[in-house]
């Protein structure tokens, strides 16, 4: 696996979380509000599932491999998560448990990292 690309992705990783995290403060911060209802951001899987099914060149030069490739220019820099309404109360309990699982992975995306690194480190070093 290339270094570049689990940097990449876990930093897309981390821009979700962060997603996740706002999406989650707004249900908390609004579980008083008469009417409101859970939000609720797609899963991160579900995200680079999409990503992969429409990826575009992002520039007219290159050359189209199979139908994969469409034209057009890529997003890049800006993230498009898909925030969705449930038709259920917030729950402050299971809006904790969410808030849970994001500190829990934040840290395991910054070991993973870690570990990565130090390894680019040792090689190196020699």
């Amino acid at each position: 696996m290339d270094s570049a690309y689990l940097f990449g992705l876990t930093s897309q990783r981390n821009a979700w979380l962060t997603a996740r995290q706002t999406v989650v403060a707004d249900n908390v911060a609004n579980a008083d509000t008469p009417d409101y209802k859970t939000k609720e951001i797609a899963p991160f899987e579900d995200v680079l599932n999409e990503v992969g099914s429409r990826m575009v060149a992002d520039n007219a030069g290159h050359i189209s491999i199979g139908s994969g490739l469409s034209e057009g220019v890529a997003r890049t820099g800006q993230q498009d998560w898909t925030v969705k309404t449930t038709d259920k109360d917030v729950t402050l309990e299971q809006e904790m448990l969410k808030g849970g699982e994001i500190a829990r992975d934040y840290s395991l995306n910054t070991s993973i990292v870690k570990a990565f690194h130090r390894m680019i480190l040792n090689t190196v070093k020699g």
